[in-house]
């Protein structure tokens, strides 16, 4: 039997210390600890990972201060456009969707895919219909849409119109919620969901949806959920480049993951942050911006963070 364990994120999209207003890190600290509580119930009563990952999701999708559900980022057209993808490290299985804008809990259309078809990854109109069959609530586009949201699109395009995006700060460009865990049968399971990038392309899909890439979970070896420059995430399908890592070169989980956001992620420019856990139980929550919301619970604590510093529950 295991010690159960649960760690989430809300995206590395942070800003330096000491710009964020006292009511904006209040906010994003509530959420943080909103989804920890959540995922956690589930986990100490003897539940299922999976079940605890998809709880701990939803609670960060619900929550204004994170980009994914309510307080997603707009596209160019200024249009919503969500992915997300949910992996069962028991067997493999796993389900997710691109480019969705109706459906309220895009967490819960990715597992109605791994649970209703024998597909993997479905998107766009397709994916928000078999999510009306599976039951789920829909939503009108404008129910995720946030005023915040809507200044860092006009800050984005106004950064664009000048060409000098380069100035563009990781709060401003993106953010992705995510959920790791294992629970006391020893099983692993992880769920990540995002709008994805500011002013993003209409179209396009990041790393959040490719199994293997920014969601993975394997009961050999870890369960993983990025977040940051999804297109860097998906060059180096990172979540199995970890695996592999653990698996055939027997690095331990922080080894793998360390190497991976300050070695080779930071080589190719990427500002990125991942949550992991162990088949052992261990966890680990490492990021190369200027902070991460995140946070962790087990038997014997739980805490959340933004920078350096911890707030226990």
């Amino acid at each position: 039997m295991s010690v159960p364990v649960l760690a989430i994120h809300g995206g590395c999209g942070v800003p330096p210390k000491g710009t964020l207003s006292d009511v904006q890190e209040r906010h994003a600290r509530e959420g943080l600890k909103g989804a920890l509580r959540a995922g956690w119930a589930v986990l100490k009563d003897g539940g299922a990972a999976l079940d605890a990952v998809e709880a701990a999701v939803i609670a960060l999708e619900e929550h204004t201060a994170f980009n994914a559900g309510r307080g997603a980022v707009f596209n160019a057209d200024g249009k919503h456009e969500m992915d997300a993808a949910i992996m069962d490290g028991r067997d493999l299985r796993a389900g997710a969707v691109g480019g969705i804008a109706r459906v309220r809990n895009p967490i819960r259309a990715a597992r109605a895919v791994m649970e209703h078809t024998d597909h993997v990854l479905m998107i766009g109109a397709g994916a928000e219909s078999l999510a009306a069959r599976a039951g789920l609530e829909l939503v009108a586009p404008d129910w995720f849409s946030t005023e915040e949201r809507r200044t860092s699109l006009l800050q984005m395009k106004a950064l664009q119109a000048k060409g000098d995006t380069s100035k563009a700060t990781e709060r401003l460009k993106h953010g992705t919620v995510g959920a790791v865990a294992i629970d006391r049968a020893g099983h692993l399971a992880s769920a990540t969901s995002t709008g994805g990038y500011t002013n993003k392309m209409p179209g396009r899909v990041g790393d959040t949806p490719l199994i293997g890439a920014g969601t993975y979970a394997n009961d050999a070896t870890l369960a993983y959920s990025g977040t940051g420059r999804g297109e860097i995430f998906i060059r180096t399908v990172l979540g199995h480049e970890l695996h592999a890592r653990m698996a055939y070169k027997g690095e331990d989980l922080k080894a793998a993951c360390d190497a991976m956001i300050f070695g080779e992620l930071k080589r190719m420019g990427g500002g990125a942050g991942l949550i992991a856990v162990g088949r052992d139980g261990t966890v680990t929550l490492p990021f190369n911006t200027a902070g991460m919301y995140r946070g962790a619970a087990s038997a014997d604590e739980a805490w959340v963070s933004i920078y350096d510093e911890r707030e226990t529950l």
